[in-house]
């Protein structure tokens, strides 16, 4: 009797691309503040590195700009909130904060976003929470504590914190806005939503950042990391190019070949990534009950955001991973 064999299906392909996808992205974007942090300690100011980022990224994705330039006239609010909080907000919270506390630890606190999404629906847009949702809260609430050694009196800088959860509200409020401007027949091209976030964001931070003041000659020579020199303008191309371009269109090809719940599973490794590489490469050690808070944190994120209530479209509020990508067409991540 002849054994059964599996047969692959154009379906598992495509899954498996977007899997691999969605492990890039979280790579890429998992890797941003330890290219960033080296940059502010030789003399950038996290404004200044901001700029740089988002600056350099917009102009690299100036030809989808062009390309989507509908958007402009349909879609004028979500751009402008994808710029001011999922752009501008999130990476000047985050920068400033990994200036001040661990890469791993900021970017921990930043995944309070999914929980506080779901405080905004039960408390202000008053719908309906399930137990899940409300388990995932605490279990991320409670990681956090670990994370950030709450018996110990709060033992990392209180700025860096304060910072680092305004990049979580940040997220909050894009995910808001853009639960809203999903609705409608006409679902606006995540790519082109990127492009006009990034010159949004750039045109904010040229006014905030002031980079004419910036010390420019940092960008000639070199960073250390963990005490090995590295050329900055390397560093920057890293950021621009890998942690941002790469990162958020390798993020939404993904989505769109996963669920947004599996990609948003996948991108919860962001977080994992950020802090092997800042132990790695910064030397920034986290200690045992951080770590176990810190996989509390992400299993609350997780629980959070996959049990977010759906509209009536069958659109979960808010889905995906952290940092700004879009989980889908329309909504961020």
């Amino acid at each position: 009797m002849p054994v059964p064999t599996s047969v692959s299906t154009p379906n598992d392909h495509r899954k498996g691309v977007g899997l691999g996808l969605a492990l890039l992205s979280a790579l890429a974007f998992g890797g941003s503040g330890v290219a960033a942090k080296p940059l502010i300690e030789a003399g950038l100011d996290p404004l200044h590195v901001v700029w740089l980022r988002v600056a350099g990224a917009a102009l690299v994705m100036l030809p989808l700009a062009v390309r989507h330039r509908g958007l402009l006239r349909r879609r004028p609010g979500l751009l402008a909130g994808f710029g001011l909080f999922a752009v501008a907000g999130v990476q000047a919270c985050y920068f400033a904060a990994i200036s001040r506390i661990p890469v791993g630890v900021a970017l921990l606190v930043e995944y309070l976003a999914p929980a506080l999404v779901l405080g905004w629906v039960r408390f202000v847009q008053r719908r309906p929470v399930t137990r899940a949702a409300a388990v995932g809260v605490v279990l991320a609430v409670g990681g956090l504590a670990c994370v950030v050694e709450v018996w110990a009196g709060l033992g990392f800088d209180a700025l860096g914190l304060l910072l680092a959860l305004g990049a979580a509200c940040c997220q909050v409020g894009y995910f808001v806005l853009s639960d809203q401007g999903s609705d409608g027949a006409e679902v606006p091209d995540p790519l082109g939503v990127i492009a006009y976030g990034l010159l949004v964001g750039a045109a904010v931070l040229t006014v905030v950042a002031r980079p004419w003041s910036m010390e420019w000659a940092v960008l000639t020579g070199s960073a250390e990391m963990n005490g090995t020199p590295v050329a900055a303008f390397v560093l920057l191309a890293w950021i621009v190019l890998v942690a941002t371009v790469a990162a958020y269109v390798t993020g939404v090809v993904s989505v769109r070949r996963l669920s947004p719940q599996v990609a948003g599973v996948v991108a919860c490794l962001e977080a994992v990534i950020a802090t092997v590489l800042a132990w790695v490469l910064l030397g920034e050690h986290l200690s045992a009950p951080q770590l176990v808070g810190g996989a509390v944190v992400l299993a609350g994120a997780f629980i959070a955001q996959s049990s977010a209530p759906a509209k009536g479209s069958g659109t979960p509020v808010a889905s995906g991973g952290p940092e700004r990508e879009l989980s889908t067409p329309g909504t961020a991540a």
